[in-house]
């Protein structure tokens, strides 16, 4: 019986090096990380002068997942293409409306230098 165990456990063990071949930190560094940014910006490429976001399929890709959660995946894909314009340092992101219908789209305005999103809504 303890042999049996014993060969399960190995198993067990032995599937899930194989599996998981990453080491995790942990909730614990993950709070030590938060509160060292909280506290300061030192080895932060974020810092509002550093450009993160440089071309316009990052800029969708940070849109899009928001813009999906707030007015639904099938909504913001049917405004495709998007007219996109980088003005100073920001992307500002509009769906297109197809010619001879009616409504509204939605503009993003992000911030390229933090990813900071200064604008979502949608016109009706």
């Amino acid at each position: 019986m303890k042999y049996e165990l014993f060969f399960v456990f190995t198993l067990f063990v032995k599937s899930q090096a194989q599996t998981n071949d990453r080491i995790l930190l942990g909730i614990d560094h993950a709070k030590q990380e938060l509160q060292e940014a909280l506290q300061d910006n030192s080895h932060n490429l974020v810092n509002g002068k550093n450009i993160i976001i440089k071309d316009t399929l990052t800029a969708i890709s940070v849109a899009e997942p928001i813009l999906f959660g707030i007015y639904t995946k099938e909504n913001i894909i049917k405004q495709r293409p998007y007219e996109i314009h980088h003005i100073d340092n920001y992307w500002v992101i509009n769906g297109t409306l197809q010619t001879g219908f009616r409504g509204g789209t939605f503009v993003c305005i992000i911030d390229e230098r933090t990813g900071t999103i200064l604008r979502v809504t949608h016109s009706k």
